[in-house]
């Protein structure tokens, strides 16, 4: 690795698989927003309207959790419709005529947390929660899987769930590539090394969620304010560096608006208790967003400066969290491979309108140009000369606006979490049906080679 520190290893299965940032597509569409955390009633949103247009913008991978709502079931149900269209005379994008093969797509769910104060990490949950998102979304294998919010768990149960996630890779079959998620991120660091020193193999990926936004930078510091690789101590001790000596393939950035706090509307002060959720689920995110009040002033009149320079600060907070990770996460080597032989970050989006996936693509397309991996966006006011003004409208108005709250990050958990799963409940997992219906399948599978191996 060229840092002194010992060679992974790995079990034959994973060595047999090609390395995660080789297969791994730059941008991938998070449907955290396929729940009621940010719409009111997600059954009613345009999701497989939405899954089929990011498949036909050439966005082709997908993160979802069981703990978003009905996430695995929408994105389920978009996907088969996809991959087993219904009989029509009139073909449509979410409806096509030809069937999509499941090998056209990467798939990424995540075990672990069961509510929001609930969190089993056992073997015996974390393989029921991957055979039940198997079957929500209606595939046969996982191309990764998180362990969810590793923070609110002990390393050791992090350990435990990481080793059985190895174990269907490398015994079953049922999951590809392996990795952590959460929100601290020198957390999830500390994670990622024990990991290694323990087992001898690194965790595939990291994806760490709202740390590397226009408001948070932690996770990119000291590579942010840079135009290229920065020496010092300053990097050696860096979350990117410390992460790299670890081992870890890919490290992806998510929540690039801050989980709603970098929107034009923002989020109110203080919660709202009463009265209908508008169109973003406003409310219901002013209700469990962990951000303190003074934060959301101070990201709300950032709102009025993007306006006055003629932009949505959506816009800008996307283009240069897309942009920069794209540069940052390259530089400290987790690049994901393009076309030829340059790497760039891999992000995740989060959506729930057709217009803001569509939005997120055309600044992707114009990071794109002006990192020279296309001859030029779309629309020439997205392309190269875009980039400079969106640095300097984030590095001299944005950033000196923010003021203290610059690089402010939340504790997570706090200090009065309690976990409500007890003890003596981790590892029971419910009499639902997802067991048996995947041991029978299997056991009909091995009954069928059988009966060709002996003819």
């Amino acid at each position: 690795m060229g840092d002194g520190s010992k060679p992974p290893t790995a079990s034959p299965a994973a060595s047999a698989l090609p390395p995660l940032h080789a297969v791994l597509p730059p941008l991938v569409l998070g449907t955290a927003t396929f729940n009621t955390q940010y719409v009111a009633d997600p059954h009613s949103m345009p999701y497989r309207d939405i899954v089929a247009r990011a498949l036909s913008l050439g966005v082709n991978a997908f993160d979802t959790s069981p703990y978003y709502g009905p996430s695995e079931l929408l994105l389920g149900d978009a996907l088969d419709t996809l991959m087993n269209p219904p009989p029509s005379p009139h073909p449509t994008a979410a409806t096509p005529a030809t069937p999509v093969p499941r090998s056209s797509f990467f798939l990424i769910t995540k075990a672990g947390r069961v509510a929001a104060t609930e969190f089993d990490y056992s073997p015996a949950w974390i393989r029921y929660s991957v055979l039940r998102s198997l079957q929500r979304l209606h595939t046969p294998y996982l191309d990764l899987v998180y362990t969810h919010d590793a923070e609110f768990v002990t390393p050791r149960e992090v350990l435990a769930a990481v080793r059985e996630l190895r174990r269907l890779r490398d015994e079953e079959g049922l999951v590809r590539y392996v990795g952590i998620s959460g929100f601290p991120v020198d957390v999830l660091c500390g994670l990622a090394e024990m990991v290694y020193a323990e087992t001898g193999e690194p965790v595939d990926a990291v994806m760490s969620y709202g740390n590397f936004t226009v408001q948070n930078r932690r996770l990119g510091l000291p590579f942010v304010d840079a135009r290229g690789v920065v020496g010092g101590e300053g990097v050696r001790q860096s979350p990117l560096a410390r992460l790299r000596k670890a081992g870890v393939d890919v490290v992806l950035n998510a929540s690039m608006l801050g989980m709603g706090l970098l929107t034009s509307r923002g989020i109110p002060a203080g919660p709202q208790t009463s009265g209908a959720a508008d169109e973003a689920g406003n409310s219901m995110l002013a209700q469990w967003h962990p951000s303190p009040p003074e934060l959301r002033v101070a990201c709300k009149k950032l709102a009025g400066l993007a306006t006055a320079a003629g932009e949505r600060l959506e816009s800008v907070a996307i283009r240069w969290a897309l942009a920069e990770w794209a540069r940052v996460a390259a530089a400290a080597g987790f690049g994901v491979d393009m076309v030829g032989s340059r790497k760039i970050g891999a992000t995740v989006c989060g959506v729930s309108r057709i217009a803001e996936l569509e939005e997120t693509v055309t600044e992707w397309r114009g990071v794109l140009a002006s990192l020279g991996q296309i001859q030029d966006s779309t629309d020439e006011a997205y392309g190269a000369a875009r980039q400079g003004k969106i640095l300097d409208l984030v590095q001299q108005e944005l950033w000196p606006a923010l003021g203290s709250w610059i690089d402010y990050v939340w504790e997570s958990p706090g200090d009065d979490f309690v976990n409500t799963r007890r003890e003596c409940d981790r590892g029971n997992v419910p009499d639902d049906g997802v067991i048996a219906a995947y041991e029978s399948s299997r056991q009909g599978r091995q009954t069928g080679q059988s009966t060709l191996e002996t003819r």
